[in-house]
């Protein structure tokens, strides 16, 4: 039997070997390493026996599958140590993660005390050392097996699967899960764990089925890279936008007016003004969009026009019952069709392509309770709409542009770096969800292939993902816990036109349909914000903030030069306040960072007797004496270039 090394190299054997024998064989410290195997390509268990010629992996923690392994068999150590401490909870899943495991588990909720207490327990079990036992039961045992340990979850997943699969388990010390692995040999071979938090899960993530308590945690190979991994959480903690968002004042949420549905307070709302006002005007005065203003719902009869009465119904918010009223309303989800009735108002030539319908938009979309968080997931938000009208011969050259627009966008905010470009594509297995014919979408996603192709712009392909009425492209980004989200949709239309009847007239005269590009710029404004706040930890470029500049007389008899140097600054579209409070200046001072204003001006007697300002800013700490206008200059300078500027570590530390 010959066996190939990833290195290349071959290893021959006289007949069958476990995975974790040739790592033995291969080197001991590369079996005391090793986390799984990877067989042809496959994922296995170090338990697997090899019989016959194949490529061999040594899969460790430095390889991400081995990494799953690893922690996959961490989260039995915990579920183990729950039944040692709650013999009543039962058992539900407990997979890996990026990053970690979590376990499901059928009992009451634990606080950081318990969690402690468990991860006591855990590293009790570590040190004890039981060896991974895997046995296999035919179906009706297996399922004998559970229910007599009274572990109903894992009888309903084993009788979810089919009657023939292989029902494997794995047995450690008194204690025994289902699973399909793989796992490492033993306990002994985890070195750094910790348990992160709890929360509340739906069985199977429906909401029609029980709550369950999910515990959170990590596992390391070594304690310096857990610590390491510790100290990022508590940053991402800070850079959480539900909590920094809300302390910064930003926006806020009330269980009366309804989850999904954020109250921006004057901050946050001056912040995403200024985002609208920027985009409104780049589209409008650059990209060569006209504005339309439509309204936020409409009667059944439109959307069953458009297909999304059929197709998206459940995700609408539904105004009356139509077996009993006249005319149904909805509140609309997006403003296509609108638009397209705008197009229809008037007869259009080929000339007149293509037509470029810019809409600040507000929409709303009747998400899932459990789905709602923070800004990113809402029931109403505003989004920059935009729905191009074109030729078929211009489809390829305005799709282009429109990546282009949002490549800009993403690029001014600081942002280009962090997304990842999704080609979404129907599914030919689930005809239903989708109008129009199958070649229509093979050679609508090849277009949207070969532009992405290109421009050089590395994408992956999801298949399933796209609107019921064309393939686009989706531009993800992850929040700072690792949920991915799509900031900009750019979609491919081939089909709507015939739907509602849309058409140009030629150059022969002739009834032509045209192709629409459905697509945003900056995505929704609601979103955009909470990545802002993760993406700068507050500390916003000097155009974005929704105070750029705050004036500190030293005492309150400079309150009266600091008003003149407010007054100058507003004159000159600087967003400025003055803190006239009669408290120390230090006080002062770390107010305004902890607000994080970009820069701070601190006026006294000098300052007034010479007609200056003392700046400091968070980016170069003490920046000395500037004459006002010359400050004013600088900042203004600043605004309107949109320029990112690098916070200095040890001023933010300060």
């Amino acid at each position: 039997m010959k066996i190939t090394l990833k290195d290349g190299s071959v290893k021959e054997y006289a007949g069958e070997m476990s995975v974790i024998d040739i790592a033995k064989d291969i080197s001991e410290g590369l079996a005391r390493m090793a986390c799984a195997g990877e067989v042809d390509g496959k994922v296995v268990d170090l338990r697997t026996v090899v019989s016959q010629d194949c490529t061999l992996s040594i899969l460790t923690f430095q390889d991400d599958a081995g990494k799953k392994a690893y922690r996959h068999t961490t989260s039995h150590v915990l579920a183990q140590a729950v039944k040692r401490l709650y013999p009543e909870a039962k058992l539900a899943i407990g997979p890996s993660i990026d990053n970690g495991f979590y376990y499901d588990f059928d009992c009451p909720p634990f606080d950081r005390e318990a969690l402690d207490a468990l991860e006591a327990e855990m590293k009790k079990i570590i040190k004890e050392g039981a060896e991974l036992e895997r046995f296999t039961l035919p179906r009706e045992q297996a399922i004998k097996f559970m229910q007599e340990r009274e572990e109903p979850y894992k009888v309903e997943l084993i009788e979810d699967l089919p009657g023939d699969a292989e029902i494997s388990f794995y047995r450690q010390g008194d204690f025994v899960d289902l699973c399909a692995g793989p796992h490492l040999m033993g306990t002994k071979n985890i070195k750094a764990v910790k348990l992160i938090s709890s929360s509340g899960a739906y069985w199977r993530g429906s909401e029609k089925n029980k709550m369950l308590t999910r515990i959170y945690g990590t596992a390391y190979t070594k304690n310096a890279e857990l610590e390491e991994y510790l100290a990022y959480l508590e940053d991402i903690k800070k850079r959480d936008h539900n909590k920094l968002g809300r302390e910064m004042e930003l926006f806020t949420t009330v269980d009366v007016i309804g989850q999904g549905l954020p109250l921006l307070m004057p901050k946050g709302t001056k912040m995403v003004q200024t985002l609208q006002r920027w985009i409104e005007d780049l589209e409008d005065n650059e990209w060569g969009y006209v504005r339309t203003k439509t309204p936020l719902m409409a009667k059944s009869d439109l959307y069953k026009i458009s297909g999304h009465w059929d197709h998206y119904k459940e995700g609408m918010f539904v105004l009356g019952d139509e077996a009993k009223d006249k005319e149904v309303f909805a509140l609309r989800p997006m403003t296509c069709p609108f638009q397209y009735y705008v197009y229809k108002a008037s007869q259009k030539s080929y000339r007149d392509l293509p037509i470029r319908y810019g809409e600040t938009s507000t929409l709303f979309r009747n998400e899932d309770s459990g789905e709602m968080h923070g800004l990113t997931r809402v029931r109403q938000f505003t989004i920059s709409e935009g729905h191009l009208v074109v030729r078929p011969d211009q489809m390829v050259e305005e799709f282009k542009n429109c990546l282009a627009l949002a490549k800009y966008c993403l690029t001014t905010l600081g942002l280009q770096d962090d997304v990842t470009y999704h080609l979404s594509k129907w599914d030919p297995d689930n005809r239903g969800k989708y109008i129009g014919e199958p070649e229509v979408w093979e050679q609508t996603e090849q277009h949207i292939r070969d532009v992405l192709t290109e421009l050089s712009i590395p994408f992956v392909e999801d298949v399933g993902e796209a609107a019921f009425y064309g393939p686009k492209v989706d531009i993800n980004t992850k929040n700072v816990y690792g949920k991915e989200d799509t900031m900009i949709t750019i979609q491919w239309d081939a089909l709507l036109a015939e739907q509602f009847d849309m058409y140009y007239i030629d150059q022969n005269g002739n009834k032509v349909r045209p192709y629409i590009i459905h697509r945003t710029s900056i995505g929704c404004y609601e979103r955009t914000l909470a990545w802002l706040i993760e993406k700068y930890a507050g500390n916003f470029p000097t155009w974005l903030c929704p105070e750029q500049v705050r004036v500190l007389p030293i005492s309150d008899k400079y309150n009266d030069y600091a008003n003149k140097v407010l007054a100058e600054l507003k004159k000159n579209g600087v967003l400025a306040t003055v803190d006239g409070r009669a408290e120390k200046i230090g006080f002062k001072i770390r107010e305004t960072r902890l607000a994080h204003v970009p820069y701070m001006l601190v006026v006294g007697q000098k300052e007034e007797e010479q007609g200056v300002v003392a700046v400091r800013s968070r980016y170069l700490g003490d920046e000395g004496q500037k004459s006002l206008g010359s400050f004013i200059s600088s900042i203004c300078e600043e605004i309107r270039t949109k320029e990112i500027r690098k916070v200095e570590a040890d001023e933010e530390a300060k």
